[in-house]
């Protein structure tokens, strides 16, 4: 296998602003790349997971922003919250797929915000609104004088999402940026774990956007785990990131498969896990073998281990494993920030980065930030 190049180092400009930020999925991978950012989230309990890692963090509503409070911030990330459009929430956003692609026009053609926002909120679910907030920063920074259209964007969310994304990329490739959006499989990225989500990424000023290519072997039930060869490395399963203290086990799935509630799908301790959720705690846990012995549940650290945070992350607040279960895995991120910034494919360096990874609570959030972030919210009130 040929050497890879090091791993190159982002230009000092690049500063990120990340909307719904979560407990930090994508603001590890950006400090592990050494970018700069910022993430504005609502929940409390993220937000305290947020500070204990000493991420820069807003606590608010990020319908109260824009670009002009953030005039420094050149590469914009989002991950609307999912819980409206996911097959485990309550599907008010895939019915209201249709309202909203009308509202993706409108936002295109620059109809008052007012209006826009009056018929909003008629919605079934607010939330379902929320994943237009990613566009509006996109077109405010184009149409501000004061603000420049942002280097780079970044999208995520689960696939029933992906129609949004293709709107989007329409509405931004008409603004001169290159768009690329599809399906990406998190075990295709050394991720241990199957998961689908719906990614987007554009690129302004000439240049090519272009999703990253898998490193891994597809996990497919059934198949043995394969080999790596010269262009895939073999999937990553639960028993390669857990402590070996843990011997051979089965997950037992909270949900039922097939439509059957008594279905519960399973997978063995050297598979990857299943998709992560906010009930992974609800999972049994038993040994593999015919006894199938009650073992513990897996604790947040392991959880979060599943999504690829580091094991010592500082997981904080309410509700924690919906926190996880909501995150953005740090290791496809690296993968999608690194494709978006234009930076060479991640080596071992930036992994070993990741897996060591520890709090830095002396960081705080930039003067100017804070300032901002103050003036708007008084703005608002």
């Amino acid at each position: 296998m040929t050497a890879a190049l090091p791993h190159q180092s982002p230009p000092a400009k690049l500063r990120i602003v990340d909307l719904f930020a979560g407990p930090g999925g994508m603001d590890v991978a950006a400090d592990v790349l050494g970018v700069d950012s910022i993430g504005i989230e609502w929940d409390a309990g993220a937000c305290a997971t947020r500070r204990a890692a000493g991420l820069k963090t807003i606590e608010a509503d990020v319908r109260e922003y824009g670009p002009s409070k953030f005039h420094e911030r050149n590469v914009l990330v989002g991950g609307p919250p999912c819980q409206t459009f996911t097959v485990a929430g309550g599907g008010a956003g895939r019915r209201a797929l249709d309202d909203v692609l009308e509202f993706v026009k409108r936002l295109v053609k620059r109809e008052k915000r007012a209006d826009i926002d009056a018929d909003l909120v008629k919605m079934d679910d607010e939330r379902t609104g929320l994943v237009l907030e990613p566009l509006r920063w996109a077109l405010d920074a184009i149409d501000d004088p004061k603000s420049r259209p942002y280097h780079a964007i970044v999208l995520e969310q689960v696939p029933a999402v992906l129609p949004v994304w293709e709107a989007f990329g329409e509405a931004l490739s008409a603004e001169g940026y290159s768009v690329d959006h599809d399906i990406l499989r998190t075990e295709e990225f050394g991720v241990p774990q199957t998961r689908r989500r719906a990614v987007l990424i554009a690129r302004f000023g000439g240049a090519h956007a272009a999703l990253p290519s898998p490193t891994h072997h597809r996990y497919r039930k059934g198949v043995p785990r394969p080999a790596g060869d010269l262009f895939l490395e073999p999937w990553v399963a639960m028993e390669d990131v857990l402590s070996p203290r843990r011997p051979p086990f089965q997950v037992v799935s909270n949900y039922g498969t097939g439509g059957d509630p008594k279905a519960r799908g399973r997978r063995r301790s050297c598979q990857p896990s299943a998709t992560v959720t906010g009930k992974i705690s609800r999972n049994r846990i038993v040994t593999d073998d015919a006894r199938e012995c009650e073992l513990p549940r897996f604790e947040l650290s392991e959880a979060g281990q599943l999504q690829t945070f580091p094991a010592r992350y500082p997981w904080r607040g309410g509700d924690v494993s919906q926190q996880i279960g909501n995150a953005v895995p740090p290791r496809l991120a690296v993968h999608v920030l690194s494709a978006a910034l234009g930076l060479d494919a991640p080596t071992e360096s930036v992994w070993r980065r990741l897996s060591e990874w520890c709090p830095r609570p002396d960081r705080k959030v930039a003067a100017s930030d804070t300032e901002r972030a103050s003036d708007a919210l008084c703005a608002a009130h």
